[in-house]
């Protein structure tokens, strides 16, 4: 006797597929509009590779509506195996669209992404660059890369960032491909192809960026041309030992409430960082509190405002920026 699914009906296996494709199709279609309804700003300010990414989604969900708009005769067990596969990577596409989806810079980020007499703002599609005004003052030869935290709006880090540009410090705030600091590891040379009159740079990141800028400091600090001079971690440390390595000064900014890079963390990391290096705690501040993108999972609930820990958090960037300056 053959087993039941060898005896039912050729369209009924056929039939079940169709729906099972229309579904996910349906699906994915309902995850990008959900995207964009809920974080446009952030998807159309960020680097392309996400909004490219979401369009093809869109598209690949199109043509599979399209196809299974009637059913097909029964495949092959190979072709079944094949149908699984396809199901399961579907499936697991769909949900990285969704956990994708950006933090969203609020205010006063927002508002510090304007230009005006002190500093100037532009954007392109991989870096903001914040630069001291043409006639606002002096402006220094030392600048700062800064990458954001893993899935945050690189716009976010503008009003904690901003007044080391408008001290005279070019920033320059990196749009990581899908918001992965991992996938912009060749940020740092092109702002330095981009901005050649600095001359020396610190090189920052928050959370995952830090741990990535870590990676980019150690590797630069040895260039002859526009050196990696500092390291400024935000609510970060690096992935290894790189106490034999590191030639740069490092200054480890994090805060006392931080549910993510926990203050124990912290202060394991000083094992990696080199003896020098600098460490300071912002009481009462969490790990969102160094952007301005809202709350995040697994965060501590700090005690400060946002504006006590934005302030603490850049006079404290801006005392190690000034003293690594060359001018």
């Amino acid at each position: 006797m053959e087993p039941a699914s060898m005896t039912e009906p050729v369209g009924g296996a056929a039939r079940r597929w169709q729906w099972v494709v229309r579904v996910v199709a349906l699906v994915a279609l309902a995850a990008v509009a959900f995207v964009c309804l809920t974080a446009w700003a952030p998807v159309v300010h960020g680097h392309p590779a996400y909004p490219v990414l979401l369009a093809l989604t869109a598209g690949g969900a199109g043509v599979a509506l399209w196809r299974a708009r009637r059913p097909r005769a029964r495949p092959g067990a190979w072709r079944l195996v094949g149908r699984g596969l396809l199901l399961v990577v579907a499936v697991g596409w769909v949900a990285a669209m969704v956990w994708l989806r950006p933090f969203a810079a609020l205010q006063p980020a927002l508002t510090a992404m304007r230009s005006d007499g002190a500093v100037t703002v532009t954007e392109s599609a991989t870096r903001i660059v914040l630069a001291p005004a043409a006639g606002g003052g002096p402006t220094s030869t030392t600048g700062v890369f800064f990458q954001p935290g893993a899935r945050v709006d690189a716009r976010a880090y503008a009003a904690v960032l901003r007044p080391l540009a408008g001290a005279g410090h070019p920033v320059v705030i990196a749009k990581q491909p899908l918001g992965i600091a991992f996938l912009a590891l060749s940020a740092f040379d092109g702002a330095r192809s981009a901005l050649p009159e600095v001359q020396r740079w610190v090189v920052g990141g928050h959370s995952l960026g830090g741990t990535v800028a870590a990676m980019q400091a150690d590797a630069a600090d040895a260039d002859r041309t526009a050196p990696a001079v500092g390291l400024l971690l935000y609510a970060s440390y690096p992935a290894g030992d790189v106490r034999g390595s590191l030639t740069a000064a490092v200054e480890s900014v994090s805060g006392s409430k931080d549910g993510l890079a926990t203050p124990a963390k912290i202060q394991a990391s000083r094992a990696d960082l080199p003896a020098d290096a600098t460490f300071t705690v912002i009481e009462g501040g969490s790990h969102a509190q160094f952007g301005a993108y809202g709350d995040q999972p697994g965060d501590g609930i700090p005690t400060i405002t946002d504006e006590q820990a934005r302030r603490l958090i850049t006079a404290a960037s801006l005392r190690f920026v000034d003293s690594v300056s060359g001018g």
